[in-house]
C-alpha cells in the first residue's frame, strides 16, 4: 500500500507510523494485569481491548452501548476462548453514569494496573450533557477527568501491592494544535455564540495532555507508582465526521490512500500502555508509537494546574 511505503520509516522506537499494535505489543506479556479501555466497542477503543486481552490482561470495556461491546468481546473470544474480557456500560458525558461505573468497578475488588482513556467524540453540533457542559468537553475531558479520579485510589493500591508500574494513558489528538488561542475558554465553555466545532474539539483535545502533564508532575511529587501519557492515535477512517458530509466523503474515499486501519490506530495506546520502552516515561506525549512534541499550550504546566483546578470543581 502506498502509505505504508511513504510512512514506514521508523523512529527510535523501532516502530513507525504503519505499525500495528500486534507489532508493538509482539512478545509481551500482560498477564496478570487488569486494564480498563473507554470506548472499547468500535474503532481503535475495540483493537486496543482486543491486543490488551491477547496478550493476557483482563480487560474491562467500558462501552456506552453494552450490545456493542459484548459483540466485540464475543469476536475477542472466538480469537483467544481463554481470553478474559468484561463489558460494563459508561456514558462519559454523564456525570452519574461515570460514578456508577466506578462504584461497579470497585465494588469488584479488581485491582487496576491500565487506565486507557480512549472514547470520544469529534466536531459535533453544539449541544450541552446531561450536567450542563458542552457535549465534547464532557465527554473528552471531563468524564475521563472524574473517572480517572475516582480510580486513582485503585490504581495506588494496586501499583503498591504488586510493584507494578501503573500507566493511564490518554488518547488526545493532533487537534490539540486547533484549539483556541488562549488554549481553554474557562469562562465560555458552555458559550454557544463561540462555539466552534472544530475548536471545541481542539480544545477538549489540549485537555486531556494538560491532564496527563498534571496527572504526571502529581504522581512524581508524590512518589507514586504510576505513569501518565498522552498520544495522538494518528488519522483513521472512523464514524467522526459524521456531521461534516464534505469532509467526511473526502475522509473516506480519498482517506483511504493515507489514513491508518483500525489496527495501525491503536499501535501508539497499546505501545504506551504496554511496551517495555516507555517504563518509567511520564508527562509525554507520543505519535506513531514514538516520542512526539506538542504544541506550546500542551506544555504549560500553569494552564495544566488551572484546567486541574476548574475540573474538580465541575465534578464536585
Amino acid at each position: 500500500m502506498m502509505s505504508s511505503w511513504l510512512f514506514g520509516r521508523r523512529g527510535a522506537s523501532g516502530f513507525s507510523w504503519s505499525s500495528t499494535a500486534d507489532q508493538v505489543t509482539e512478545g509481551i506479556s500482560a498477564a496478570g494485569l487488569t486494564a480498563v479501555v473507554t470506548g472499547a466497542s468500535s474503532g481503535i477503543g475495540a483493537e486496543t481491548a482486543r491486543t490488551l486481552a491477547l496478550r493476557g490482561a483482563h480487560v474491562v470495556m467500558a462501552v456506552r452501548s453494552v450490545p456493542a461491546g459484548e459483540a466485540v468481546r464475543d469476536r475477542v473470544l472466538a480469537e483467544a476462548p481463554g481470553a478474559k474480557v468484561d463489558v460494563m456500560e459508561l456514558d462519559l458525558s454523564s456525570t452519574a453514569s461515570v460514578r456508577a461505573f466506578a462504584s461497579q468497578f470497585i465494588d469488584r475488588g479488581l485491582p487496576l494496573h491500565i487506565l486507557i482513556n480512549n472514547a470520544g467524540v469529534m466536531a459535533i453540533p453544539f449541544a450541552l450533557s446531561k450536567d450542563g457542559i458542552e457535549m465534547q468537553f464532557a465527554t473528552n475531558h471531563v468524564g475521563h477527568f472524574l473517572l480517572t479520579h475516582l480510580l486513582l485510589d485503585t490504581m495506588k493500591k494496586t501499583s503498591r501491592e504488586s510493584n507494578v508500574e501503573g500507566r493511564i494513558v490518554n488518547v488526545s489528538s493532533e487537534g490539540h494544535r486547533f484549539s483556541c488561542r488562549e488554549g481553554i475558554r474557562f469562562d465560555k465553555i458552555n458559550d454557544e455564540s463561540v462555539y466552534s466545532s472544530f475548536g471545541a474539539y481542539g480544545q477538549s483535545k489540549l485537555a486531556n495532555i494538560l491532564h496527563a502533564n498534571e496527572l504526571a508532575r502529581r504522581f512524581k511529587e508524590e512518589d507514586v507508582n504510576i505513569t501518565a501519557n498522552s498520544l495522538h492515535p494518528g488519522s483513521i477512517i472512523t464514524n467522526l465526521l459524521r456531521y461534516h458530509s464534505i469532509v467526511d466523503a473526502l475522509h473516506r474515499t480519498i482517506g483511504k490512500l493515507v489514513l491508518k486501519n483500525a489496527q495501525q490506530g491503536a499501535a501508539t495506546t497499546c505501545y504506551v500502555a504496554l511496551n517495555p520502552q516507555v517504563k518509567g516515561v511520564s508527562g509525554k506525549y507520543f505519535c506513531d508509537s514514538n516520542l512526539y512534541e506538542p504544541n506550546e499550550k500542551a506544555k504549560d504546566m500553569a494552564l495544566a494546574k488551572k484546567l486541574w483546578d476548574f475540573s474538580i470543581e465541575l465534578i464536585t
